[in-house]
């Protein structure tokens, strides 16, 4: 009986928490922002324009082009196919069957083709080449919405798939930083003395030395890539939560229900687990929604000083670093585009947290 009231109770909360929700415009739009970056990060190489693994097709030639750059492409099909499942070319993308050539301008004779590549902005002075009509060739258009980086990559794609790395780091480290943060600050909270005096000691330790260079710390102690970055800022977050979950946890103690549980015989880990941390899930939701932008945050400027996902794996954080001195090359939407989907995301996950914030408040 008593667990059914429980759930019954937890569910009139979480509909109440809901509609005060809906009603907050702000939130109903960050929702929808983080739910279209999700689908993104999700699909991943499907939807992307460049499909190969880390979105990594190079073409010199058409390197730095503005955004709405198309031009033709003669498919050369010399490679072995490679054969996959749509999951697997979903989740790490395909590589090429084909050699891929921008040319200006192509003609078919019963001999084969013969085409002008691509060097420039510039037709009619491409080298001429023929190619022979028993190899199988196809010619299509290749846009670039957004343009092309320095090294001739899809500047789309580059942002889609690095929208992967971003929410990934985010996710990975906050289930780093709750599983630390939840279980030393329940412990802490509900045994008080010398327990409480010793996690608290190491906790203002941890929270004394500046982020950043914590951060920068672990990343040095345990290496650069992309599993390194999740354990590095994972690390540094759980302070926040501890903490917070601390706070709770020691007024939750002394509560009837809590009493009632050990005058049951109940065992503290059975208390902690099913009785004060279920009351716990609001505060640390709220927390987890901003920490979610600290982490992404962080994971950008690892990133962009070179100490976070590594070449050819796309990063916002890395695409800035490479592109910023083009902004004053009247090429700057290389290094803005990137910032912008960072501003985005990070504003999206706070303006949640407010929200969530807000629905929660009891006084309301």
């Amino acid at each position: 009986m008593k667990q059914k009231l429980n759930s019954i109770s937890s569910n009139k909360t979480h509909s109440v928490v809901w509609k005060r929700l809906r009603k907050n415009p702000l939130a109903i739009v960050s929702i929808c922002v983080i739910g279209i970056f999700c689908i993104v990060a999700i699909l991943g190489y499907a939807i992307t324009p460049d499909k190969t693994p880390y979105a990594n097709e190079q073409h010199l030639e058409l390197a730095i082009k503005k955004p709405g750059f198309k031009v033709q492409m003669l498919k050369v099909y010399d490679k072995e196919e490679v054969k996959s499942n749509f999951f697997k070319n979903m989740l790490f993308g395909t590589p090429s069957s084909t050699t891929n050539i921008p040319i200006y301008k192509y003609t078919e004779t019963k001999d084969g083709l013969t085409y002008e590549c691509f060097t420039g902005d510039n037709p009619n002075e491409g080298e001429i080449k023929h190619l022979n009509k028993n190899t199988k060739y196809e010619i299509t258009t290749r846009h670039y919405p957004l343009g092309t980086d320095k090294y001739g990559r899809c500047l789309l794609s580059q942002l889609m798939i690095g929208t992967r790395v971003s929410l990934s780091v985010g996710f990975i480290a906050i289930i780093i930083a709750v599983v630390i943060g939840v279980s030393l600050g329940a412990i802490a909270g509900y045994f008080g003395g010398k327990i409480d005096n010793i996690i608290m000691w190491f906790i203002n330790v941890v929270w004394s030395v500046p982020t950043i260079l914590l951060v920068i710390a672990i990343t040095f102690a345990l290496g650069k890539g992309f599993w390194q970055v999740f354990v590095a800022v994972g690390l540094t977050m759980w302070v926040d939560i501890a903490r917070m979950v601390r706070g709770q946890v020691l007024s939750l103690k002394e509560k009837e229900f809590v009493l009632a549980g050990k005058a049951l015989g109940f065992s503290n880990a059975r208390i902690i687990i099913k009785h004060i941390l279920p009351n716990v899930v609001g505060a640390v939701t709220v927390v987890i929604a901003s920490n979610f932008a600290t982490a992404i945050l962080q994971e950008a400027g690892l990133s962009f000083l070179g100490l976070g996902v590594q070449p050819p794996m796309p990063s916002w954080g890395s695409m800035i670093k490479e592109n910023y001195g083009y902004i004053i090359l009247d090429a700057a939407y290389m290094a803005i585009t990137p910032g912008i989907a960072i501003m985005l995301l990070v504003l999206s996950f706070f303006m949640l947290g407010a929200g969530l914030r807000q629905a929660m408040e009891v006084k309301q």
